[in-house]
């Protein structure tokens, strides 16, 4: 940890955040409080700012899957379990994935419900989530299918609100616009809509983020996409991860700017105890901090500008006296050009 240069780590960020606060280092109890309040702030410097900041940009490709119809199968009334004949569903297709998956869909003898698979046991056996409503089908057709695939496991939401994909073939609709748009999503073809939904949970409370696509795809086809993080932290070897943890861990944003979490912790930890005098000063300095790097900006990044339609004066340059205008005013108003 230097002493005299500018905040890198983990260590180096909840030290000079005791510091500042006056409060001896080395005391566990101290320490941790300090180490806390810097990953709140971490966080907090990103809620509505990821899109915004270069660096929590990433990107990646999905890769979705062709439908599914090979051989026939047959299920009976009241049934949950599908047999099928001449399939082969638990085969993994040239992409190493299965032909079939828990949470796909399958449409059965087209018809007008769409079930959704909770088991492949092998090549001809698989079960459905909710029972089979339809008469016995014995050796019928069927259409299996996905509209639903996972993304980057640090997804957090989209780099862009209105498309998904770095294309921008693929609209992105809020979950109740979807829903009430495609209420039996079905039809199988190329993705034209999509969706972000929040399906299940892996290891604790945070839920694992799908995108939910209209039409269900029926081809294999790449799609490049850019999103926003959940990782705000490397390791000493690069690994990416969700929040600081070890001393040497450091936080992604770069190192000039890596003061303002100090800052926005100190703020954090006057209020918490009760010193409003000094926790308005911290906020005001994180405040204008932020205003600061916002403003600093790359090349090429867009900025407001006014840009008049200059080629209607143009036009009027180049042939003054073409127009239906006359070149001179007869107004009686003493600054008008006569």
């Amino acid at each position: 940890m230097s002493t005299t240069g500018q905040l890198q780590t983990f260590a180096d960020l909840y030290t000079d955040l005791q510091n500042r606060a006056h409060e001896a280092t080395g005391v566990t109890a101290t320490e941790n409080q300090a180490k806390r309040y810097i990953n709140i702030a971490l966080h907090d410097m990103h809620i509505g700012n990821g899109e915004k900041f270069p660096w929590a940009e990433r990107n990646a490709i999905l890769v979705t899957q062709d439908d599914y119809t090979t051989g026939t199968l047959s299920v009976n009334q009241g049934s949950t379990t599908l047999t099928g004949s001449g399939t082969a569903w638990s085969t993994n297709n040239a992409f190493s994935v299965a032909n079939m998956r828990a949470g796909g869909k399958i449409v059965i003898d087209s018809g007008n419900e769409v079930y959704t698979i909770s088991a492949v046991a092998s090549d001809t056996s698989a079960t459905l989530t909710s029972a089979f409503t339809q008469s016995d089908a014995s050796s019928v057709s069927y259409v299996y299918f996905e509209d639903e695939y996972a993304l980057a496991s640090d997804f957090l939401r989209p780099l862009d609100m209105n498309f998904f994909d770095q294309n921008q073939s693929i609209e992105l609709l809020g979950r109740r616009e979807f829903r009430q748009r495609y209420t039996r999503n079905k039809t199988i073809g190329k993705p034209s809509v999509a969706t972000i939904v929040d399906k299940s949970f892996s290891g604790n409370t945070t839920p694992v983020r799908k995108v939910l696509f209209h039409k269900p795809p029926n081809d294999f086809y790449s799609i490049p996409y850019s999103y926003v993080t959940s990782n705000l932290a490397v390791d000493s070897s690069g690994s990416e991860q969700a929040q600081l943890s070890s001393d040497t861990d450091e936080p992604i944003v770069p190192l000039q700017f890596r003061h303002a979490i100090v800052f926005h912790a100190l703020y954090h930890w006057y209020r918490d105890k009760k010193d409003d005098t000094r926790s308005q000063e911290a906020r005001a300095e994180y405040t204008d901090l932020m205003i600061r790097i916002m403003g600093d900006q790359e090349i090429g990044h867009s900025r407001p500008q006014f840009r008049p339609r200059l080629g209607s004066y143009a036009r009027s340059a180049q042939r003054p006296y073409s127009s239906r205008g006359g070149r001179y005013t007869t107004g009686t108003r003493f600054d008008e050009f006569r």
